[in-house]
């Protein structure tokens, strides 16, 4: 496998300054598979550019543990005729000389964080051999479970006072925030979310609550009287198992608990890793609101409405999560208890022993996931709304089996082409390994699969409602008979097992 690389990651793999955790992470796995790195003619001829004569001699030395592309491949037409209309300066142009590589097959991947790079690669019909540091990841992780070290530990809720103020994963914070360890000594006693990789903190997550009286002078424009949850510190390290969704699940789980009207959050735009989380939250539906000016500099201010009054978005429920609509249909969906404790560890029975599900794998800690179905009912659309239902492991069934989890349907995948195709669409979602998915589920029957793309919204509190219950309710009427595939409900009936649910509590 050859892996091509962009010319910022070279810099910022190689430059004397403080290497950030996941660039490690990056050329651990890269090292471990046995791939071959790539550095194109292009990226010498910009490191030759600095005018700092030491620094091009020291990196010239380091450039030799690389493969180097010997020649410039000539642009084919098909890219030149999209990205001509695209390319603005001469560092585009150059960058539709890596993609080229890869258009070509002389490269199997490039990985990059150039945003306009994945557009012109989505453009030209190869965004599934372009990658970003945290995609590679999690495409690692998840095609190579054998060789991870899960030491991943799961999120805990701490103290600040439990967490090494001293710890390397805090000094992004003391350069952008001259008043930063002050600050963290005074929250001594309050609390924070914290996730730990080999050791070494990973992720950070302090979020609090703020009333309609609070003094918001320093942002422009002004902020309107509400009540809002504050992200007040956020990083997470790229280690490619999705600990940034797992962390924005707590957000928004907190801002439904508070029945806050607003969440935001205050972010410099200076480093890799914050570009990346704006965009995720943008992704998440935060919109930018202006700025806040403090005497580090101006902070970017983005902020997302919340509250049973948003419109809910159908098309992409992502904008509005966890938030769902009354006008889309209902349906109740059965998983076998296997794979729904690993789906979703929050949601897993109280006589299930927990600690075998810590959150050390992208399929547990993403918001979003896939269900794979030979059913021929393929009707589902964005926006529905399916009860998951974990099949009892004793008998009787009407005892055992209960309703866990609300989610929401993001996208329905059908006609698959080849199971190359399949395989991509569900690897990053579902803990069903590769192997498994090509006998059992593409090869094994008739009726080729189609997939759910689905966004874990809620979990039902414990105890939950049982088969038995939803027959004694109404919603299951015939529970000897039980229909196969996706059982439909009516919108009285998701309001009785809602309402019947929280009752329970």
């Amino acid at each position: 496998m050859k892996i091509l690389l962009d010319t910022n990651i070279v810099i910022h793999r190689e430059t004397n300054n403080i290497i950030e955790p996941e660039i490690g992470e990056l050329f651990y796995w890269i090292d471990r598979l046995n791939y071959k790195k790539y550095i194109h003619p292009i990226t010498v001829l910009e490191i030759e550019k600095y005018k700092n004569e030491k620094v091009v001699r020291t990196f010239s030395i380091k450039l030799n543990s690389y493969n180097k592309i010997k020649s410039t491949l000539p642009l084919s037409k098909e890219v030149n005729e999209i990205c001509s209309s695209i390319d603005q300066n001469q560092n585009d142009i150059n960058d539709t000389q890596l993609l080229n590589e890869v258009y070509c097959s002389r490269i199997n991947l490039l990985i990059t964080q150039d945003k306009k790079i994945h557009f012109k690669a989505k453009k030209l019909g190869i965004q599934e051999s372009v990658f970003s540091i945290q995609s590679f990841l999690e495409k690692v992780v998840s095609e190579n479970p054998d060789l991870v070290e899960y030491d991943v530990l799961s999120v805990k809720n701490v103290n600040f006072a439990e967490v090494n103020i001293k710890d390397n994963f805090f000094d992004s914070f003391r350069k952008d925030y001259s008043e930063f360890d002050k600050w963290y000594l005074s929250k001594f006693d309050e609390q924070c979310y914290v996730c730990y990789s080999k050791q070494n903190l990973a992720a950070f997550l302090y979020i609090k609550v703020e009333d309609e009286e609070e003094n918001y002078t320093d942002i422009e424009p002004a902020f309107e009287k509400k009540k809002r949850l504050k992200i007040g510190t956020l990083k997470v390290v790229s280690n490619g198992f999705k600990i940034g969704e797992r962390f924005l699940k707590i957000v928004f789980d907190n801002a439904h608990q508070y029945k806050v009207d607003e969440i935001y959050v205050t972010v410099f735009e200076k480093r890799p890793e914050q570009i990346d989380l704006i965009d995720m939250l943008q992704q998440w539906g935060f919109i930018k609101h202006g700025i806040k000016s403090t005497k580090n500099g101006e902070e970017l201010v983005l902020k997302r409405s919340f509250g049973k009054t948003l419109p809910v978005n159908i098309k992409n429920p992502k904008l509005t999560f966890p938030f769902i609509s009354w006008e889309t249909r209902k349906y109740i969906i059965k998983i076998e208890p296997e794979y729904h404790d690993e789906l979703f560890p929050d949601s897993i029975n109280t006589r299930t022993d927990k600690s075998k599900f810590i959150e050390n794998e992208p399929h547990r800690n993403r918001i979003g996931k896939v269900y794979i179905s030979h059913s021929q009912d393929r009707h589902l659309k964005p926006g529905d709304i399916i009860i998951i239902y974990r099949i009892g492991e004793s008998s009787p069934k009407r005892y055992s089996s209960t309703i866990t989890s609300i989610c929401i349907v993001e996208d329905v995948i059908t006609n698959f082409e080849s199971f190359n195709d399949f395989y991509k669409v569900c690897y990053r979602r579902t803990m069903i390994k590769k192997e498994e998915l090509e006998i059992n589920w593409w090869n094994k029957m008739k009726y080729k699969p189609f997939v759910i793309k689905f966004l874990y919204a809620f979990s039902l509190p414990t105890p939950k409602l049982t088969l038995n219950d939803l027959n004694q309710i109404g919603v299951i009427e015939d529970i000897m008979n039980m229909p196969r595939g996706f059982i439909e409900i009516t919108n009285k009936q998701f309001k009785i097992l809602t309402r019947f649910a929280y009752k329970l509590k």
